[in-house]
């Protein structure tokens, strides 16, 4: 992390330092072997949950930190320097509880300190197949049938697909457009099964699977809001789930211009070091302001959230600058290291592979320039307030 970062209190100050220690000392040294062999790690979100990283955004009555959404981004980004995998994981699970925590009855909150505290991880179940970006089209239905409902078909690219403690699940349960719900589903329900995961390019410690429901019943009681609200839910959390991964791609892009650097100053040519050569120098500094460019509309995304205002442009700005970014950044960082660059013995290859999907996921960037495109319809550009 850049010294020069302005930080709201030393509390905040504290609080990045520790996740820096546990992001140095914990995952650094495990990343590589686990993304190398595929390997999920499932203790590594233990340890955030029980060191109080996996509930930072929550309030402390549910067993959160209660801290602004724009400090909860600058840990993400700490653990993604480091971990890209991991940060996606966190971000995910935060947004996994969001919908329990926003429209959860008194009984169905007392799930969230086991959840916040890391011993019950979750996943989000809205994708489909053939639906792509269109989440009213999905075709997963949820039929009643006394107490209980009865659900059936398949949810694709669900992050921690296989290993999550419980899903949160969209499902069509009238044949109206959105008439959609929301079930949360523990993992071990009958009928609940995982496909083998999926073989990606980048973020191989983190599993991606179809998960397939066949016949898998579930109380009533776990069905979240009114029956027609899924959608709604849905929707209201992936605001903030796209300044997660923004974040997320901003410290990937961190981490790459670090490691590109530290090898810019080692590397000598012509008898000069590359970082002196002007050629290279200005590389390096298009990165830096490409990171700093995305950091800045990230957060100033996030303090919108905070101030209780409308943040849903601002939030597809961010994921969008902040992810094409990353792609630049870390495309740049294989670039200064030459040759090196393009081995596994170097770090920056993995993050280039690893930034692809932070444009396609959580809304595809031609998904968030449609979201601009008509944010600015109906506010015009001269409304952005600023903070």
């Amino acid at each position: 992390m850049p010294a020069d970062r302005v930080l709201p209190t030393e509390e905040t100050a504290d609080l990045l330092r520790l996740v820096r220690h546990l992001a140095t000392t914990e995952l650094a040294p495990a990343v590589a072997r686990a993304e190398a062999e595929e390997e999920f790690p499932r203790e590594v979100f233990r340890l955030l949950g029980r060191a109080g990283v996996l509930g930072l955004p929550y309030p402390e009555e549910v067993g959160g930190g209660g801290v602004p959404y724009e400090v909860y981004l600058q840990v993400l980004e700490e653990l993604a320097a480091v971990w890209a995998s991991v940060g996606v994981g966190v971000s995910v699970h935060a947004l996994s509880c969001f919908g329990l925590f926003t429209r959860g009855t008194e009984e169905q909150k007392a799930w969230l300190p086991d959840m916040l505290g890391g011993e019950q991880l979750g996943a989000y179940c809205l994708s489909e197949a053939h639906a792509g970006s269109d989440p009213a089209a999905m075709r997963t239905t949820a039929r009643r049938d006394g107490d209980d409902y009865v659900l059936d078909g398949a949810k694709a690219w669900t992050t921690h697909g296989g290993h999550a403690d419980f899903y949160k699940v969209m499902a069509r349960t009238s044949d109206d457009r959105n008439g959609i719900s929301c079930f949360l589903v523990p993992a071990g329900t009958e009928g609940l099964v995982a496909d083998p995961p999926e073989r990606k390019m980048g973020l191989t410690g983190s599993a991606t699977a179809t998960m397939r429901l066949d016949g898998v019943r579930v109380p009533a009681g776990r069905r979240l809001g009114e029956e027609g609200d899924g959608l709604k839910i849905a929707l209201a959390g992936l605001d903030s789930g796209r300044l997660g991964i923004a974040a997320v791609a901003t410290g990937l892009a961190q981490g790459a211009l670090d490691h590109a650097l530290a090898y810019a100053r080692e590397r000598e040519t012509f008898g000069r070091r590359i970082i002196d050569h002007q050629g290279l120098g200005f590389v390096l500094a298009d990165m830096e302001a490409a990171v700093q460019s995305a950091r800045a509309t990230t957060l100033a995304a996030a303090r919108l959230r905070d101030l209780g205002r409308p943040f849903s442009r601002e939030a597809s700005v961010a994921k969008l600058v902040a992810t094409d970014q990353a792609m630049k950044v870390t495309t740049d960082a294989v670039q200064v290291l030459g040759g090196a660059g393009y081995t596994r013995d170097f770090p920056v290859e993995r993050y280039m592979r690893e930034a692809k999907v932070m444009q396609i996921f959580e809304g595809t960037n031609q998904i968030q320039r449609m979201v601009v495109a008509r944010g600015l319809d109906v506010r015009g550009s001269g409304e952005i307030t600023h903070v």
